[in-house]
């Protein structure tokens, strides 16, 4: 008597290897969404030091514009370099992981003493996160924010 796998045997054994598959894509997207909102806390703290540097040099924080920063000799872009009076601030403005979205800064205007920087997350479940209705900026309606 030959022994070998039946047809039901097979299917069962592939539907399981497809169960498992997609539990795994599944987690390790969610692996990736909760690596880039750890990557935008660590700039965001980045260029909160950076923005407390520039309130030391010039005795209030800069104003913004469209969520830019506006204190740099030309423009002030995320991904390019912070420089104002020849005085570097950050060589690179950390922008966003996620082609698509960018940071958003808001002051009260130049020499103010409160900002507000902003992150969206992808992450709802992060307890550092809260709720935002703007969703044109931030798609998942969770967002993280600093301010002095």
């Amino acid at each position: 008597m030959k022994k070998a796998f039946t047809l039901i045997e097979l299917l069962v054994v592939v539907s399981l290897i497809g169960v498992l598959a997609t539990l795994v894509i599944a987690n390790l997207n969610s692996a990736r969404e909760r690596a880039r909102d750890t990557q935008r806390k660590s700039d965001l703290r980045n260029i909160q030091t950076a923005l407390r540097l520039y309130y030391n040099d010039n005795g209030g924080y800069p104003a913004s514009s469209s969520g830019n920063i506006v204190g740099c000799d030309g423009s002030c872009l995320w991904g390019g370099a912070w420089v104002n009076d020849n005085i570097t601030y950050m060589n690179t403005l950390p922008d966003d992981p996620l082609t698509g979205q960018s940071y958003r800064y808001t002051s009260s205007g130049a020499g103010s003493d409160d900002y507000t920087l902003e992150a969206c997350l992808e992450n709802k479940s992060d307890d550092k996160g809260v709720s935002t209705t703007d969703l044109t900026w931030c798609p998942s309606g969770w967002k993280y924010t600093v301010s002095p």
